[in-house]
């Protein structure tokens, strides 16, 4: 673990180089004097620079490593996309093998996670340190100072709940040590303990947000009380469902807990579903659906060349990117999950020109900074952390967990006539178990690459309807979480490897 908090000091002075889209300069910026330091935190906009500094960490940890945030919630999964290969061995992880060495030093790396827990952690402390007379310069240094503090709490709930759903039990640091040196290494602590600092850290994030945002800029790219119940949802479901897997019985405290939980969401967030006829301004983002998004957008020149789109797409979309990209669709997906070719989902999200080969083009909203000559191409699509259609998808989770089909059904139905306009629909009648199947096959169809397919199989228990190399055994072993980079144990002998991958690696 010091091996992550010595990197802490780093952050002390990260807001003087802030510009959002300039990560590198965020993370790697040397550590100041305490002179230095003493410099800083002086002003609201010090703060704001350090706020805007964690979104870019966050960001980075999300794009980072094949943009690991799509690789662990989909590409896992293996029969949603192929991944050729490259030479990489990136392919592995399709087959449930997740030791190849790229993948260890990579994907199993979670320190990347730990600079935003750290930054959150800073601002926590340094905040409240500061004075009125500091913040002078908002109308109202005390709301101020709670929108900062609520962004910490939220970005760091969000952190450990990536990385509970990774690897389960992680180390937690809920302190800012400005000493680095003399930092404690830290065991990785129980998931269970984990989730619960999540849930804490939601609660405290809803009570200093509020629904609004004083300037209509950083709506949906940062956090309001709508982005932090979003979190609670998914939070309450997963430790529902993903707290003992030697059970398949739901915790139906936290079932009702995400119940509520939405239903406040929906009635509170003045959230709505995008016109089907304007379907890909969803993944373009800012969407009157949106919740919560990592700002990918040309419009600040943050666009990405290197986004989870960009390895879909072939020339006809980019020019110069020949005509075999790295990740397609796989066919079986679309057959499995479309009983129509009708549906809007499958009309606008998917090129079958190759139907050997089709592509995702959900993402594909294409910009080129030398628009003469078509050179520099930039994606400009927004990833959606959160929106509406998924909080309403999980209502039908939830209501199939308190065995109550025919809302379940009536839900999925729902989505089927919007999308479809020959929807085939789920009979009155069906079982709670046959209603589960269609409920994953919708997921599968409404959040195709967004991050959340594998976890939504894991919860659901119906990753033997896609996920040929998970085992109901290894399941039960929790083979689903990956190991730890070994490179994180040379520092910190008190770290232990995730237990399915002793011996492994």
């Amino acid at each position: 673990m010091k091996n992550i908090i010595t990197k802490i000091g780093v952050l002390i002075a990260v807001a003087t180089a802030v510009i959002v889209s300039s990560c590198k300069k965020l993370l790697y910026e040397e550590p100041k004097d305490a002179p230095y330091e003493q410099t800083f935190w002086q002003s609201s906009r010090d703060v704001r620079s350090a706020v805007a500094g964690n979104y870019a960490m966050m960001r980075s940890a999300i794009t980072s490593k094949n943009n690991r945030y799509f690789m662990y919630g989909d590409a896992i999964a293996k029969n949603y996309f192929t991944i050729q290969y490259s030479g990489d061995g990136l392919e592995g992880i399709q087959g449930g093998d997740f030791t190849f060495q790229y993948n260890l030093n990579t994907l199993a790396n979670y320190n990347l996670y730990y600079k935003s827990i750290a930054m959150s952690n800073l601002i926590l402390k340094k905040v409240n340190a500061m004075s009125d007379a500091q913040l002078s310069a908002e109308d109202d240094p005390a709301q101020f100072r709670n929108s900062a503090n609520g962004q910490a709490y939220f970005l760091r709930a969000l952190s450990y709940f990536m990385m509970v759903r990774v690897w389960g039990d992680v180390p937690l640091v809920t302190e800012a040590y400005e000493d680095p040196i003399n930092a404690p290494q830290l065991p990785r602590s129980p998931k269970s303990e984990v989730m619960k600092l999540i849930e804490s850290d939601c609660h405290k994030a809803i009570n200093l947000l509020s629904w609004n945002y004083a300037n209509t800029g950083d709506a949906k790219i940062t956090a309001n009380k709508g982005s932090v119940y979003a979190l609670l949802a998914h939070l309450y479901l997963w430790r529902a469902t993903m707290s003992d897997v030697s059970v398949d019985a739901p915790n139906l405290t936290d079932v009702n807990n995400a119940d509520t939980t939405i239903n406040t969401l929906i009635s509170k967030g003045g959230y709505a579903l995008t016109d089907t006829a304007n379907y890909k301004n969803t993944f373009i983002g800012r969407s009157s659906e949106g919740i919560f998004e990592i700002n990918i957008s040309e419009n600040t020149l943050e666009g990405s060349n290197s986004s989870i789109g960009s390895y879909f797409l072939n020339e006809n979309y980019i020019k110069g990117y020949g005509n075999n990209p790295r990740f397609y669709t796989t066919p079986s997906y679309l057959n499995n999950h479309f009983e129509t070719t009708t549906d809007i989902r499958y009309k606008k999200g998917f090129d079958l020109a190759n139907p050997d080969k089709p592509m995702s083009v959900k993402y594909s909203n294409v910009t080129y900074r030398n628009p003469g000559q078509k050179l520099d191409p930039y994606l400009s699509n927004n990833i959606i952390i959160f929106r509406l259609g998924d909080m309403k998808l999980l209502q039908a989770e939830i209501a199939l967990y308190k065995k109550d089909a025919a809302t379940a059904i009536g839900i999925i139905n729902d989505f089927r006539k919007r999308n479809d306009p020959n929807p085939v629909l789920i009979p009155a009648g069906s079982s709670v178990d046959q209603v589960m199947d269609e409920y994953a096959y919708e997921r599968g169809k409404e959040m195709y690459l967004e991050g959340h397919l594998f976890y939504d199989l894991l919860r659901t228990r119906r990753f033997g309807l896609i996920v040929d190399w998970l085992t109901e055994s290894r399941f039960r072993r929790e083979g689903f979480y990956w190991p730890v980079d070994p490179a994180l144990f040379r520092n910190n002998p008190l770290l232990k490897q995730t237990p399915y991958w002793l011996g492994k690696v």
